[in-house]
């Protein structure tokens, strides 16, 4: 791809990236604040000392809670169209749209799904404020380990197809890859700091909520890009090879 390509993917990925925030931010409002809002309401009832709010839970859960979601689609979209550049026309025959929501479908796993099985999202009132630099270098540890270990089996698929065909390559690469995410999961230390006495059931639902709010985001940023990057590419139909810019696709979807 030539630099006028890639700059007008990057735009359309920031843009699709911004839209699946607006949805995302939807999902966030309607079923994540609810549960927030609950166990905020569980940690005043049993704080011995309330603490005067820097910002407004009305700011925090409109304004606040609208800036990082869509600050944050606009970022992964940029960088999620960056690697589809590179992704486009090596991942097999599959077109623009397949290949954005392929992609969408590993970032998703790698950046949120592993990690979020091994450092679940937990609500205010859940944790040792004292621990909270550790646990955060916990959860950043998780996301670098899975993003190398997605890379790696990537590229052991790839080596690996010669010999046994993509589908053994394939299933091969997926079983070294939960091999090596099982051990990061028994090596690296447990956290858990939920009180005794907080709500099983709340807790269930704000991280169901959280890890819906992901889904819609990362689901619908591979949609909304896919779509653009077709016709930003103009590469169209089935199993044919197309020249993009200089290069050559295979398309397919």
């Amino acid at each position: 791809m030539n630099s006028a390509t890639v700059r007008s993917l990057l735009v359309r990925g920031m843009l699709a990236g911004l839209a699946a925030g607006l949805l995302a931010l939807l999902v966030a409002y309607l079923l994540g604040e609810p549960q927030v809002d609950a166990a905020i309401a569980f940690e005043d009832a049993h704080a011995h000392e309330h603490e005067a709010e820097v910002v407004s839970r009305t700011v925090q859960s409109t304004a606040g809670l609208a800036t990082g979601i869509l600050v944050y689609g606009v970022a992964l979209g940029g960088i999620a169209a960056l690697a589809y550049c590179f992704a486009l026309g090596r991942t097999g025959r599959f077109g623009p749209r397949a290949t954005a929501l392929l992609l969408s479908g590993a970032a998703f796993a790698a950046v949120y799904l592993v990690p979020f099985l091994k450092y679940p999202a937990n609500p205010p009132s859940v944790g040792d404020p004292d621990s909270i630099g550790k646990r955060t270098a916990l959860y950043f540890l998780m996301i670098a380990l899975s993003v190398l270990l997605t890379v790696a089996a990537v590229i052991l698929g790839k080596r690996l197809a010669p010999r046994l065909g993509t589908w053994y390559a394939t299933v091969a690469a997926l079983a070294a890859f939960a091999v090596a995410v099982g051990l990061a999961y028994a090596f690296l230390p447990a956290v858990n700091e939920l009180p005794a006495d907080f709500p099983a059931l709340l807790l269930w639902k704000f991280r169901l909520s959280a890890l819906g709010i992901q889904l819609t985001l990362w689901t619908a940023f591979g949609l909304l890009f896919g779509e653009l990057a077709e016709r930003a590419t103009g590469v169209r139909g089935a199993g044919v090879s197309r020249e993009v810019d200089g290069g050559v696709v295979a398309s397919g979807r």
